[in-house]
C-alpha cells in the first residue's frame, strides 16, 4: 500500500477543512435551495409564507431596540425609529409590509391548497393545522399594529375588546387576559403576545404543518422579498395620528384582512353574532372540508360541489371587504350615519349571493368539463406542435449581460438615493435589484436547461419500419431500404473494401437468430442515422 509522505498543515489545512465543512453543509444545501428546473410559483406558496415569517423575525429583533411597550412613548418610539434611526425607515415599511405579505400568502395558499385538492391524500392534519396556522397569523398581525397606539390602533383595540367581552361565561375572563386592567397594561401585554407568545404557537403549528423538507427556491425568495421592498418603496407606511383621549378620533378603518369583519360590525347587530359567530362558523366550514370531501379525484372541475362553496365563500369575502372600507364621502352627513352601514339591505345582497355565485360557480364548471373533452376530441385534428419562443445561446448571453448591467445601475442609483436621504426611493430600488437578481438567476437556468436537452427519440413511423426491416430475410433487406438510406450506406463504405454479402443461413440453423442479428446490427444503426 503506497503512503503519502505529504500532509497538510497551517493555512493550507485550515483552508481544506472550512472547504470541506462548507462543501458539506452549505453547498450540498444549494443544490436543493437552486432548483435546475422552474417550478409554477403556486407550488412555493407554502414556502414563501415561511420565508416571510423569517424576514418579520429579523426585522421585528431589529425593531425591538428601540421601541418602548409604555403608553405614553409607543407611538413616539415608532416615530422615533421612522425618523431619526439609521435605516429604521427601510426596516419598519420591511416589517409592516411583511406582515400584510405572510396574510395574503397565506390565504393564496390555503384557497391553492382547497382548489387542487392536495388534502385529499391523507394530508387531513396539514389541513386543520394550516387553517389554524392562518388565524394565529391574522391574530399576530393584528397585535403588531395595535401597539403603536395609534388612532386606527385604537379603533381595533376597542372593537376587539367589545367583540371578546360579547362572549358567553368566558368572554370576560379572556378579555381581561388578553387586555389587562387597563390601557396603560394592554400595551405590555400586546407587545408581549406579538413578540413571544404568538410567535412560540406558529413554530410549534409550522413543525407539524410542514413535516417534509422545503425546497427553498433562492430565486423565488429573492422575488418575493424584491416586492415587499418595492411595496415598501411605492407605498411607505405612514404613522397615523398619535391617540389622544381628550381629541375625538377621525374616520379610519382597520387593515385590509380584518374590514369585511368590520363590515358587519357597522350594521349595529349584535356583536357576538357579527364579530365571533360568523367567522367561528366560517372557520369550522374550512376545518371540515377534508372529511365532507367525497370525491375521489383531486381537479377542481371533478369536485363542483366544492369548488363552488370556495368560490361562493371567496365572493362573500370579497363583498364584504369592499362595504367595510366603503364610507361615504359627504361631510354634512353626521359622523354615526356615515359609519353605520343598514343591515337589511347588507344582509339581503349577502343571502342573495349564495345561490347566484353557487349556481353561477357550478355551472362555469360544468362548461369547463364540456370544454375540455371537446378540445380531447379535436386533439387529433389540431396542430401537433404548440408554437413557443426559445432563445438561441447568443441571445441568452446578451440577456444575461443586460440584466448585470442593470443590477449594477440600480446598486449605484440606491447608494446615490440612500445618501440624499430619499428613503422609500432607495428602498424601491433595493427591491429591484433582488427581481433582476430572481430573473437573471431564471436566465440562467432556462439557459443550462437548453444545453442539457437530449436529443429527440426517434419517430414511431421510423422506428415500426425497423421493426419489419428486423423480421424480412436477410437477402430482401437492402431492396426495402429508402433510396436514399442505401445510397447513404454505399457511400460510407470505403472505396477499395471488398463487397460482402449476407450469408445464406438455413431456417433450421442453431444459430440463425443471433448470425442473423450480427449482420443486421451495423444496417440498422446506419438506417436509423
Amino acid at each position: 500500500m503506497a503512503v503519502s509522505l505529504s500532509r497538510r498543515t497551517g493555512t493550507v489545512a485550515f483552508i481544506n477543512w472550512i472547504w470541506d465543512g462548507l462543501d458539506r453543509t452549505i453547498f450540498t444545501s444549494i443544490k436543493f435551495s437552486f432548483p435546475a428546473r422552474f417550478v409554477s410559483p403556486f407550488g412555493f406558496l407554502g414556502m414563501l409564507t415561511f420565508i416571510t415569517f423569517i424576514i418579520l423575525g429579523v426585522s421585528g429583533a431589529l425593531l425591538m431596540f428601540y421601541y418602548e411597550p409604555i403608553i405614553d412613548r409607543a407611538w413616539d418610539s415608532v416615530e422615533f425609529i421612522n425618523n431619526d434611526v439609521p435605516f429604521g425607515f427601510h426596516i419598519r415599511n420591511i416589517h409592516y409590509h411583511g406582515s400584510n405579505a405572510m396574510v395574503l400568502l397565506a390565504i393564496l395558499h390555503m384557497y391553492y391548497q382547497f382548489f387542487s385538492g392536495r388534502y385529499k391524500i391523507r394530508n387531513e392534519i396539514l389541513w386543520v393545522t394550516g387553517i389554524i396556522l392562518g388565524t394565529v397569523t391574522i391574530l399576530e398581525a393584528f397585535t403588531g399594529y395595535d401597539i403603536i397606539f395609534s388612532e386606527r390602533a385604537e379603533l381595533a383595540i376597542s372593537i376587539a375588546a367589545s367583540l371578546t367581552n360579547s362572549i358567553p361565561i368566558a368572554g370576560p375572563t379572556i378579555r381581561d387576559a388578553m387586555f389587562g386592567s387597563g390601557f396603560h397594561d394592554f400595551v405590555l401585554r400586546f407587545y408581549a403576545q406579538h413578540v413571544f407568545i404568538l410567535p412560540v404557537v406558529m413554530l410549534g403549528l409550522m413543525a407539524v404543518h410542514f413535516p417534509r423538507f422545503l425546497v427553498f427556491d433562492v430565486p423565488m425568495v429573492m422575488a418575493i422579498s424584491g416586492a415587499i421592498l418595492i411595496t415598501g418603496g411605492v407605498f411607505p407606511i405612514d404613522l397615523g395620528f398619535k391617540f389622544e383621549p381628550t381629541v375625538p378620533p377621525g374616520i379610519t378603518v382597520p387593515e385590509w384582512y380584518l374590514t369585511g369583519l368590520y363590515a358587519f360590525l357597522r350594521t349595529q347587530y349584535d356583536k357576538f353574532v357579527t364579530g365571533v359567530l360568523w367567522p367561528g362558523l366560517f372557520i369550522l366550514s374550512l376545518l371540515l372540508v377534508p372529511f365532507i370531501d367525497r370525491y375521489k379525484k383531486f381537479s377542481w372541475k371533478d369536485r363542483p360541489m366544492i369548488t363552488a362553496f370556495g368560490i361562493t365563500g371567496i365572493a362573500q369575502i370579497m363583498v364584504t371587504t369592499y362595504w367595510g372600507f366603503y364610507i361615504p364621502s359627504d361631510t354634512t352627513i353626521p359622523l354615526v350615519e356615515r359609519l353605520v352601514i343598514d343591515p337589511v339591505y347588507l344582509y339581503s345582497v349577502m343571502i342573495i349571493m349564495v345561490p347566484m355565485s353557487f349556481g353561477f360557480s357550478y355551472m362555469m364548471i360544468h362548461l369547463a368539463k364540456d370544454a375540455e373533452r371537446k378540445a380531447k376530441l379535436a386533439k387529433d385534428k389540431g396542430p401537433k406542435k404548440v408554437a413557443k419562443i426559445e432563445l438561441s445561446e447568443k441571445w441568452i448571453n446578451w440577456v444575461i449581460v443586460a440584466l448585470i448591467a442593470f443590477m449594477v445601475f440600480l446598486n449605484i442609483a440606491a447608494y446615490n438615493a440612500a445618501l440624499t436621504g430619499m428613503n422609500n426611493l432607495s428602498i424601491f430600488f433595493a427591491g429591484l435589484i433582488l427581481i433582476v437578481f430572481a430573473g437573471l438567476f431564471h436566465v440562467y437556468r432556462y439557459g443550462m436547461n437548453q444545453a442539457n436537452i437530449p436529443p429527440p427519440p426517434p419517430a414511431p413511423l421510423q422506428q415500426e419500419k425497423l421493426k419489419a426491416l428486423a423480421e424480412q430475410p436477410a437477402s430482401t433487406q437492402m431492396k426495402e431500404l429508402p433510396d436514399s438510406t442505401a445510397a447513404k450506406s454505399q457511400k460510407e463504405l470505403p472505396k477499395n473494401a471488398p463487397k460482402e454479402t449476407a450469408p445464406q443461413i438455413k431456417a433450421e440453423s442453431p444459430g440463425h437468430n443471433l448470425k442473423r442479428d450480427l449482420t443486421l446490427e451495423p444496417l440498422m444503426l446506419r438506417s436509423s442515422n
